[in-house]
């Protein structure tokens, strides 16, 4: 068991990269947690991690034990939930990560929360891409294509993306009736965190057509600022229709160079292909793909 104790407080530690936060989560002082791996490193004969003044990373050692830990501990965590009485009450923490979403992500995990009252969320709320595996997260919510074999994916829904803008703006500044057109006016741009670059307005247009030089009105590194200011009056933004579908429906923004736009963005969950799929991951799967209203 002292083993057992050793890799969960390792493996903690290079997930939180701190040896105060991962004796903060297990419940023990830094300096046990620093002995522990001492330890291990001690037995094993290699480092498992630089050390400086101002971070920790894993070495390259470090990261191929971290991977056999995780299996090790999943196996355990398997047993425990095959014998245990309460596999039918699933427990525990999940780590999850969601896009900067509150208005779509927030409703499903108030509903999950009250429905599993035992399993305790660790949520990474931002529009940042995580690495799953190498920052311990137990499944995470994308958009977009997906590229990494090392998870499994469900896909939980797509929906278009539309321009829109206010009745009012669009009294004071015009109906664009092509893109050329948006050149004089205030456009709200959403700048995509990980590569820096902003998204491109996605026009359908003819092969002699150049895409208008958007100007850059207001830029964030997320979408429901551009929603909200889209209905102050502010400008034309591009967003998905589950962020603008009450204000649509109210009237309260309006859709427009709809003919010139045809696009769609689609939600997956995804969670490491080599990880046992515990009963608390299995049923949080289960209850954000059915209550994510997309």
């Amino acid at each position: 068991m002292d083993s057992l104790s050793g890799i969960s407080m390792f493996v903690q530690v290079a997930e939180t990269r701190s040896f105060t936060e991962a004796g903060r989560l297990l419940g023990v002082s830094s300096s046990a947690v620093g002995k522990s791996v001492a330890r291990i490193e001690e037995r094993l004969g290699v480092r498992l991690f630089h050390r400086s003044t101002r971070s920790i990373t894993l070495t390259a050692e470090g990261a191929l034990f971290l991977e056999r830990c995780r299996r090790i501990l999943g196996e355990i965590e398997a047993a425990e939930a095959e014998l245990s009485s309460v596999v039918g009450s699933p427990r525990g923490r999940l780590r999850i990560s969601t896009p900067q979403l509150s208005a779509l992500i927030m409703p499903a995990l108030e509903g999950f929360m009250t429905q599993y009252p035992d399993i305790e969320l660790d949520v990474d709320l931002s529009d940042r891409m995580v690495d799953v595996i190498e920052e311990g997260f137990d499944a995470v919510i994308r958009t977009g294509v997906q590229h990494d074999s090392r998870l499994v994916s469900r896909r939980l829904g797509s929906c278009g993306q539309v321009l829109v803008a206010s009745p009012g703006y669009l009294r004071q500044h015009g109906v664009p009736a092509h893109p050329s057109e948006l050149v004089r006016h205030a456009c709200l741009l959403h700048r995509f965190p990980a590569s820096g670059k902003l998204e491109r307005w996605p026009f359908q247009l003819a092969a002699s057509e150049a895409e208008p030089d958007l100007p850059q009105t207001f830029v964030s590194n997320t979408i429901e600022v551009l929603g909200f200011l889209a209905l102050q009056n502010k400008g034309l933004a591009f967003l998905p229709t589950f962020i603008v579908r009450d204000a649509l429906a109210s009237g309260a923004l309006q859709i427009v160079l709809d003919d010139f736009i045809d696009q769609t963005v689609t939600f997956w969950i995804l969670w490491p292909a080599s990880r046992y799929a515990s009963p608390k991951l299995r049923v949080f799967i289960d209850y954000v793909s059915e209550a994510l209203r997309i």
